[in-house]
């Protein structure tokens, strides 16, 4: 029998269930592994005591004894992402000002998955405040790559798409607001799902561009997971209204002949990429035309820098909320320069400025729906670069043209996030070196089911994930099940 930890979440969800193994089982396998790993990537930070973790765990089996199944997640392991306040443990935002905080109350997606049976045992490490796709900060340090680990693993989520590649969590929260599920899920070989916008219930009466959603190494288990995530909460005013269970697996089958698929590349050179990123994405062409479908190149009728600068401003206008940190000169010194720079904008800022962004994202919504008219899915590269120097905090220049800011090497992500609309973050290969890199599928407004079916289907002639672990797990085995 496989080693615990190397099992898919669903898999160890049905051993747990039956009772095939037990919690304490998998929690102490889990917890060895990590102790064996995680010094090597960093990945996971403010772990409990382990004491504690196995009395949760008894606690798991013993519900189960008791007829209390409480759903897939019992008994799972698991570590929230560092920007979600869970009651008892560490949040820090990676920020030296919150560097001792205990969070007092679960957030939403925290609350849904303990009540779906997740242990939580800590938190997965995240850039300060989520800012940039490098997860590094003062309080832990950098999270490093699983298959170079002289390398970044991306970020915000980058400690989750770490902890999962290296089989030290079974599937896990992220969020994204310029491709934190997308980019590290490329950087490591595993799979993050940005979710329809209000799919995932955020506490705002503004449909700002941020969401939490689903990362693991399967497409069957982020469909589970986006199950327990999403769904309408009365507390939030502008979550959609629908059923989740409509992404419980197995997921329904869909013929996807004649199925069109549009290829935007770099946009007709508007990106900049690192040579070698454009050709692994196309390989991509051939697994998708082999379940039937078209793949074309083809662009919105758009411009692109006018997405670009509204996503800035609704960028700048969204760390306003931190401004009492900027004011504050005792804070102020503490922040890191990217959020510095962020919020100078946004204070300058005229209500003009944001009318015009909030036009903008209309129009691009639109331009994407008459795209839509004539092709059922796009295709865009993950990131615009390979996984880079972990001392790197953001690439200052890619093939030649200097990035104007801290984020325009991952500029490839913000169109999707400016329209709300369901991205699939999936492998793509590897270059010559070993680095990963990904592709986002992107799928009409609120059609999550129809990404995570071609996602699926996909995953099947690939296999990206399950044949292609980092080389130090070969080296780390965790203890086999009796």
């Amino acid at each position: 029998m496989a080693d615990i930890v190397h099992l898919d979440a669903l898999e160890l969800s049905a051993l747990i269930k039956t009772g095939q193994v037990s919690c304490v089982e998998v929690m102490r396998a889990y917890l060895d592994h990590i102790d064996r790993v995680n010094p090597q990537v960093n990945a996971i930070v403010g772990m409990l005591d382990r004491a504690e973790l196995d009395r949760q765990a008894r606690q798991r089996d013993q519900q189960l004894a008791d007829g209390q199944y409480l759903g897939w997640m019992h008994g799972f392991p698991l570590a929230v992402k560092d920007l979600v306040s869970v009651a008892g443990l560490l949040w820090t935002q990676g920020s030296p000002l919150f560097a001792d905080r205990i969070g007092e109350q679960d957030d939403l997606i925290a609350r849904r998955m303990r009540a779906a049976g997740a242990i939580m045992v800590g938190k997965t490490n995240s850039p300060e405040f989520g800012l940039g796709s490098q997860t590094y900060n003062p309080v832990f340090g950098t999270t490093l790559n699983p298959y170079d680990p002289t390398r970044t693993a991306g970020g915000s989520s980058g400690g989750t798409a770490a902890a999962l590649a290296l089989r030290m969590l079974p599937v896990a929260d992220g969020s994204d607001y310029g491709g934190s599920l997308r980019n590290p899920a490329a950087f490591t070989n595993v799979l993050g799902f940005r979710p329809s916008w209000g799919r995932v219930p955020r506490a705002d009466f503004l449909p700002q561009l941020g969401t939490a959603g689903p990362m693991g190494r399967t497409v069957a288990d982020v469909a589970a997971l986006l199950e327990v995530l999403a769904g309408p909460d009365p507390s939030v005013p502008l979550s959609l209204d629908a059923d989740p269970a409509v992404f419980r697996p197995p997921l329904p089958a869909r013929d996807f002949t004649g199925t069109r698929i549009a290829w935007v590349g770099d946009f007709d050179g508007h990106l900049a990429t690192e040579p070698g990123v454009l050709d692994l994405c196309r390989t991509t062409f051939s697994a998708f035309e082999s379940v039937g479908c078209v793949v074309e190149e083809a662009l919105p009728a758009f411009p692109m820098d006018r997405v670009w600068h509204a996503f800035q401003v609704w960028r700048w206008w969204n760390t306003l909320w931190m401004r009492e940190l900027y004011d504050d000169e005792a804070t102020r010194g503490a922040l890191k320069p990217e959020l510095v720079w962020e919020i100078e904008r946004g204070i300058e800022l005229t209500v003009a400025d944001i009318s015009a962004a909030v036009d903008t994202r209309l129009a691009w919504y639109q331009a994407l729906e008459a795209m839509f008219e004539r092709y059922d899915f796009i295709l865009a590269p993950s990131a615009q670069v390979f996984p880079f120097d972990a001392k790197v905090p953001w690439p200052s220049e890619v093939d030649g043209r200097p990035m104007d800011t801290y984020h325009r090497w991952m500029e490839t992500v913000a169109p999707w996030s400016l329209a709300g609309v369901p991205v699939m973050g999936m492998p793509a290969g590897f270059d010559p070196r070993g680095l990963p890199m990904g592709v986002q599928l992107v799928g009409r407004p609120r059609d999550d089911l129809g990404v995570l079916q071609l996602a699926q289907a996909y995953e099947q002639c690939t296999q990206w994930v399950r044949d292609h672990p980092p080389a130090m797990l070969t080296a780390e085995r965790s203890a086999p099940m009796g």
